[in-house]
């Protein structure tokens, strides 16, 4: 097995957009939650939401005007923003006349293009169809992210994108992982992305999982963890992580931000407590501790978790399911924080975003703090002392950090980093 490291990190997020801003945001738990007029307009019971701030003169720096033109696929700016930040920051550079073989891409999504799609209908509707474009198609399907970034980069290896709702980001970090541990590949750009708008967004508010408590007051509105959490704040973004061979890495004199131990992804089947929308509590347990035996290290070494926890009535389960899986609580349990205190739930673009996050905390030896959790909720309280849920930025020795993403389909992903 080939050892495994992040030589690039890349981030388009609603508190920052460029590894710089968000690291200060983060440090400084900095809110991207804002009023969404469009939102409102539409009445939805959720009128808050968390979107990057692009403007058109940076997207133009990362895509040509006949890119940009009639461009409809938030999502695939963001991931095509990161991805491209994340491949220089590793200090590598686009093939030239031939494909990259050693290197390939696994950027996920959840769905692509839904504007796109919108505006397909109406003119297929009105009996335009040839007015469509000739990028509808790459806009719309969902492999358009990674097609993108291999066009840009030129990879000659993998070139796919996965899918698995919120645990998306976090599953194409291990699937990375395993390709590049197993010999069948030296680097692979990894990471994922959700577009932005109501049309990706209209489907939560429906199911009463968005928060609508806090309309008046946007950045009070994501509260993972706290007693009057009321639901999510629906988001969107992208994150990049270039895992490379530890051995190329070294030879090129590449800056490693840490390693990759290894991780886990499954399935609870939906049996037992487990249903399309809510998690099977065995098969979080266990993707936890098979992400640890897989990583070749014990409960105890971990120093900071980086939950999932989306301000729902979920969030004490999911600490009960990290107490039992580690067996550790009280002042003994881990730190643990939520990044959608600040950014919302951005959906499948969310375990690459917050695993961006967890790898700055080896990088500059902190905890990021906890937004609106001043009320920790008693389920929580009950089960680990409340300093483990820092609501400030604790400057600290992180060695290990684990995070996980636990998605619609009862999926998990479960990917474990280390200080090196």
């Amino acid at each position: 097995m080939k050892r495994v490291v992040v030589t690039g990190l890349g981030v388009v997020s609603p508190n920052g957009v460029g590894l710089d801003d968000f690291a200060k945001a983060i440090k400084e738990g900095q809110s991207g939650v804002k009023f969404d007029p469009e939102l409102a307009e539409l009445k939805f019971s959720c009128q808050i939401s968390a979107k990057p701030n692009v403007t058109d003169e940076l997207a133009l720096s990362y895509l040509s005007e006949l890119e940009l033109r009639n461009f409809n696929a938030s999502g695939i700016l963001y991931g095509v923003m990161a991805g491209l930040d994340a491949w220089k920051d590793a200090g590598l550079k686009p093939a030239d006349q031939h494909p990259d073989w050693d290197s390939g891409t696994i950027f996920g999504t959840g769905t692509s293009g839904i504007g796109k799609f919108r505006e397909s209908i109406y003119k297929i509707d009105a009996f335009e169809t040839r007015r469509l474009g000739s990028t509808a198609v790459a806009q719309t399907m969902n492999s358009g992210i990674s097609a993108y970034l291999a066009g840009k980069l030129g990879f000659g290896n993998q070139v796919t994108t996965n899918s698995s709702a919120c645990t998306t980001g976090t599953e194409s970090i291990v699937m990375a992982y395993d390709r590049i541990s197993s010999g069948k590949a030296i680097r692979i750009l990894a990471g994922s992305t959700s577009d932005s708008g109501p049309y990706i967004w209209g489907g939560f508010d429906a199911m009463k999982v968005c928060t609508f408590k806090h309309n008046d007051s946007p950045e009070a509105g994501s509260r993972p963890m706290s007693a009057t959490a009321s639901g999510f704040v629906p988001g969107s973004g992208a994150g990049a992580l270039v895992l490379e061979d530890y051995e190329s890495a070294l030879k090129r004199g590449a800056k490693i931000y840490c390693e990759v131990l290894g991780g886990n992804v499954n399935s609870g089947g939906q049996r037992g407590e487990g249903t399309m929308t809510a998690p099977n509590s065995v098969a979080v347990q266990k993707c936890i501790t098979d992400a640890i035996s897989a990583a070749g290290i014990s409960a105890q070494d971990i120093d900071v978790i980086n939950g999932h926890l989306t301000a729902t009535s979920k969030d004490g389960l999911e600490i009960q399911n990290w107490t039992k899986a580690l067996n550790r609580k009280g002042a003994d349990f881990p730190y643990i924080n939520s990044l959608k205190s600040m950014i919302g739930h951005g959906l499948s673009a969310a375990g690459s975003i917050e695993s961006v996050a967890a790898i700055l905390q080896i990088r500059d030896q902190f905890v990021f703090p906890n937004r609106n959790c001043e009320d920790l909720h008693p389920e929580i309280s009950s089960l680990i002392d409340k300093d483990r849920v820092p609501i400030k930025a604790v400057p600290t020795s992180v060695n290990v950090v684990i995070k996980a993403s636990f998605g619609f389909g009862d999926v998990n992903g479960c990917v474990i980093f280390k200080k090196i």
